[in-house]
């Protein structure tokens, strides 16, 4: 919106707006300052809709106590749904501040394809005051479809068409970093469309303590600003060796407007939490970021970045399947796991909630820079 003004006033200091770094910022700030302003309000408004979790966590990993501790006791009654309050601030700074190019507007669409899913099964949860909130198999055909949709929609544009046909691989020259064949390109597809459904899915599994997966949100979301800035920048992206996006340098104003969002959430969801994020941001979040890493032909390279959420998301897979097949074979259930997601593991272990929180963060800022030292190490 605001950068109709560079075009229209040329002049200093409206000509700053047509600056990349300049928009970002502003779409930091702008959606910092909004979070914090709405958030007291948002959360009153929650709470008098009685928008509260009072029913206790599932285990992912088959039946069994979830929580014990009087902390978590603690926590029941605590607003929940206020991903609204990501969302919406996250969507006002880009509009704002972002030029709405094919890349944009499909991130956003996403963003609130997939907060509406996890709003409708937070609605659920509240509704019946329980754990189970939508069935999976309905989640998952949502995500897929929504997914396949993107892939879709830039597998059919020319100029969009490599970024989910060619597979770049992180540490190797953009030149050299791609397979070629009908083989490859089918690979190239499905990865893309499991980067979008994983990675909702993943940070979805991470939220589960206060702060913990809007902390982790933040991090991916600052690597994937830097990575969407080389590639939007020609000369940038061929010194580094980056695959080149026309376009996505706008992509950084968005991811900025998501680590401003999230830094203002942040201040409301840490320990003790004042509102918790839901499937409306969690999902919404994680899809986003996925999209935004297959637009900048980065799909892999979030694996890297997002080493937190991966490790969650494997750890909720390895126990229950490990659990079925046990009980297939033995007719008792076993666990890899005391509990899952990972950090509930270390939680029954005793650790408290702000160490493993503090530690996941530790895991997540060396993952961070591990994703950002591919850009020289190629």
């Amino acid at each position: 919106m605001l950068t109709y003004l560079a075009d229209w006033l040329p002049q200093a200091p409206w000509s700053l707006l047509r600056y990349v770094t300049v928009r970002a910022g502003g779409a930091l700030v702008t959606a910092l300052l909004m979070s914090w302003w709405l958030g007291p309000r948002m959360i009153e408004w929650l709470r008098d809709l009685k928008f509260r979790q009072e029913y206790r966590p599932k285990d992912a990993g088959g039946a069994g106590d979830v929580t014990g501790a009087a902390d978590d006791r603690a926590k029941r009654g605590t607003p929940t749904m206020g991903g609204i309050l990501v969302v919406l601030t996250l969507d006002v700074a880009a509009l704002m501040w972002a030029r709405p190019g094919p890349l944009v507007v499909l991130v956003l669409l996403v963003l609130l394809a997939f907060a509406g899913l996890g709003l409708y099964d937070d609605w659920t949860k509240v509704s019946r005051q329980n754990a189970e909130g939508v069935s999976g198999r309905l989640k998952l055909a949502v995500q897929f479809l929504v997914a396949g949709g993107v892939v879709a929609y830039l597998w059919a544009l020319p100029s969009t068409e490599k970024l989910v046909t060619e597979l770049h691989v992180p540490f190797v020259p953009a030149r050299l970093a791609y397979w070629s064949g009908g083989l490859a390109a089918a690979l190239a597809l499905a990865t893309s469309l499991l980067t979008i459904v994983g990675s909702s899915n993943a940070v979805n599994l991470t939220d589960g303590m206060d702060g913990l997966a809007i902390g982790c949100t933040i991090l991916c979301a600052s690597v994937l600003m830097v990575f969407c800035y080389v590639a939007g920048h020609a000369e940038i992206a061929r010194y580094l060796l980056v695959p080149r996006v026309p376009g996505a340098g706008e992509l950084a104003v968005v991811c900025a407007a998501m680590v401003g969002s999230g830094l203002g959430f942040w201040w409301f969801n840490c320990h003790p939490a004042q509102v918790f994020m839901g499937d409306t941001g969690s999902l919404a979040l994680g899809g986003a970021l996925g999209t935004v890493a297959v637009a900048v032909h980065q799909p892999l390279m979030l694996l890297l970045a997002g080493g937190v959420f991966v490790a969650e998301a494997l750890s909720v897979v390895l126990q229950v399947g490990w659990f079925k097949y046990t009980r297939r074979r033995t007719g008792q259930g076993r666990r890899i796991l005391l509990m899952s997601p990972l950090h509930h593991h270390f939680r029954k272990k005793g650790w408290s909630e702000t160490k493993v929180v503090t530690r996941f963060y530790i895991a997540g800022i060396l993952c961070a820079v591990v994703a950002l030292s591919t850009l020289k190490i190629r």
